[in-house]
Parts: structure tokens; sequence; C-alpha cells
């Protein structure tokens, strides 16, 4: 078998194991199925093989996936509220000043320099958090997969750890990615804020129109273009952990693994993000109606002239069933397009570099009687992590 650059393994032909194609050559007992010693055969996938793949290790590897997703979204709801107090004790003599305004009073800077100074430090903090949490779900599920295509158990704190030690190198990627599609996305604004200012002002130089106009166009342009980039480079995430290499070697490795093959990953990873969003909104839904009845009971009772305080109150009840309900849709939609995307690598590799016998030896399982033709390479190279 040829050595691969970097991981090792042998160019494949459609046939990864012995020759054959699908595990065997047919003969006296048909055709022989790949091995499948974890959620996927070790074999080329179709649509079926990688969704069923995802659903199956989120069924055998759901303490760890929804556990570690709890506890970081979780911890980082708890964060953020706890910021929020924090700052609303420390502003709120300002923030009750200016909402008693009449509409022809101004507001005065020692009231307005604290809120935004508050809401700008609790935006920040908001962002490195996120960051962070992401990052270490990116990490994570690979981390899991490995496992999950081998049929191996996992230890939570050994995703943890795993997670951990790739999580900066994961945010670099991430990053890189999203920075992708910066350009369609300040234009839709441009175009939004072009027509926001045509709708208040009706000014006749028509200065929102053209910004509009001028947004609007820009996206159709660029848009493609960053869709198809961001095909390009979905797999960087899952390559860093599967493979330990930095951001931009993983969005090189990426855009290798990817050609040849755009029009299918980006239909399966479309295909994955509608069901994550679809999953979630039907599992959001029912948080959202139960919390409604607290909060009319509570609005109920307010004022005519509530305080803030007494606002956030009253609405508590809404406001907890609806984070729960977002928390619970932030798990799924961060899972299963992740574990789909994983698998999509996984099949890449076996499509392209004959992976298939290297998991097959990794599992102890042979592949189908047929004997290994040469020396069977590690999964991967250059000192990263074993499956």
């Amino acid at each position: 078998m040829a050595q691969d650059a970097g991981w090792g393994g042998g160019a494949y032909g459609g046939a990864p194991y012995g020759g054959y194609p699908f595990g065997g050559p047919p003969g006296w007992g048909g055709w022989v199925p790949p091995p499948k010693p974890g959620v996927i055969p070790l074999a080329p996938l179709r649509l079926g093989d990688v969704l069923g793949g995802a659903f199956s290790t989120m069924g055998r590897y759901w303490k760890q996936l929804f556990g570690l997703a709890a506890a970081l979204y979780g911890g980082a709801a708890l964060l953020m509220a706890a910021a929020v107090a924090i700052a609303y004790s420390a502003v709120s003599d300002h923030l009750d000043r200016v909402v008693s305004l009449d509409y022809d009073e101004t507001a005065s800077s020692t009231d307005i320099v604290p809120l935004v100074t508050a809401g700008g430090l609790l935006a920040l903090l908001g962002i490195v958090t996120m960051a962070v949490v992401s990052g270490l779900m990116y990490a994570a599920v690979p981390a899991v997969l490995q496992e999950a295509v081998l049929g191996r158990p996992v230890a939570f704190a050994t995703v943890w750890r795993r997670a951990w030690s790739r999580v900066a190198p994961v945010i670099g990627a991430l990053v890189l990615t999203a920075l992708l599609a910066i350009v369609p996305v300040l234009l839709v604004m441009a175009a939004f804020v072009g027509m926001i200012i045509s709708l208040l002002t009706l000014d006749s130089g028509g200065g929102g129109a053209v910004a509009m106009s001028l947004g609007v166009v820009g996206a159709l342009v660029t848009g493609p273009l960053a869709v198809w980039l961001w095909i390009k480079v979905c797999l960087a995430p899952a390559i860093v952990v599967f493979e330990g290499q930095g951001p931009l070697a993983a969005l090189r490795r990426s855009s290798q693994l990817v050609r040849g093959d755009w029009w299918r990953i980006f239909g399966i990873t479309l295909l994955a993000g509608l069901m994550a969003a679809v999953a979630g909104y039907v599992i959001q839904m029912p948080f959202s109606i139960l919390g409604v009845f607290p909060g009319m009971l509570g609005t109920a009772s307010l004022d005519d002239d509530p305080s803030p305080t007494a606002v956030m109150v009253a609405m508590s009840g809404y406001l907890v069933a609806t984070l729960l309900g977002q928390l619970v849709s932030q798990i799924i939609s961060t899972t299963f397009p992740q574990l789909v995307t994983g698998l999509l690598y996984v099949d890449r590799r076996i499509r392209t570099e004959n992976l298939g016998p290297v998991l097959a030896e990794a599992a102890g399982v042979p592949p189908q009687g047929h004997p290994q033709q040469g020396p069977v390479p590690p999964p991967y190279g250059g000192g990263a992590p074993q499956w």
C-alpha cells in the first residue's frame, strides 16, 4: 500500500478491501458487507449511512455529547445571568432615571456612559464565552466520533481532555471560516440599514435607496462565493481534532478532501442543518408555550408605571422557560450537524485515502477475511492522536 503524506494510507480506487469494493469479492457466498465495528460501515458512506451514523452516535454516546453540551451551555447561561445581575445592580439607578424620562427630556452623559460601558462589557463577555463554548463543542463532537466509528466506549473525562487540548486551534479554524461570510453579511446589513433610512427619512436624495441597492447586489454577487468557500473549509474543525492540525493547515486539508465532491457535501450539510433547525424549533415550542402562562399572570399584576425590576420579575417565568428551550435547541443544532460533518470527513478519507483497512485494524476487525496488501499505516501521522 502506498504511503500517504502526513497521515499515511494508500490511493483509493473504489476498492478499500483487498482490491474489492465494499468489503469483498463476489463468489459462492455473494456480496460480503464491509466491517462495521461502530456506528458506520468502514466503506464509502451513502446518505443513509451518514445520517444513521449521526443518530447512532447520539443514541450510544448521549451522556458524553449532551452532558458536555448541557454543562457548557448551561454554565455559559449562568455566567451571563450572573454578569447581567451584577451589571444591573451597578447601573440600576442610571437605568431607572433614563427610563423615567419624558419624551421631551434628554438623558445626561452621567447616566448614558455607565449604561453603555456595562452593555459593552456584557457584549464582550458574551462573545468570549460563546467562542470558548463553541470551540469546546466543535472539539468534543469529533473526539466522541473517533471512538464511535471504532465502536469503543469513551469516558466523559477523556472527551473533556481531548476537547480542551484542541480548543484553541478549533476556535482559530472557526474564526477563519466565519471570516469568509463577513463580506456578504456586511453587505446585507448595509442593505437593511439603507432600507430603514429610506423608510424613516423619505429623503429625495435617495442615499438610503442607493445603499440598499448596492447592498443587495453585492450580497447576491459575493454570497455564492462565500458559500462555495465555506463548504470547501467546512471539514476544518474536525480535521483539527482528528489530525491534530493547526487552523490554516486544517483549512487547506479540508479544501483538499472536499475537492471533487463539493455538491454532495453541500447537499448533505444543508440537509443536516435543516433537520437540526426543525428539530430545535419543535423542541423549543413547548417551552415557549409553558412560559407564556406565568408571564401572563405576572404582567397582569403590574402597575400602570412599572419599574424595570418589576417587569423582569414578572417575566421571569417566561424568560426561564425560553432559556431552557433555547438551551435544548442549541444542544441539538450544535451536535447533530457536527456529527454529520465528522462522518463526511471519514467518508472522504475512505474514498480518497483508503482509510477503511486502517480503521478496521485499529478496531481489531479483519477486513472480512481478505489479507491486507502491504503494511497498514497508522490512522494518524506526525504524532497526532491515535484512533
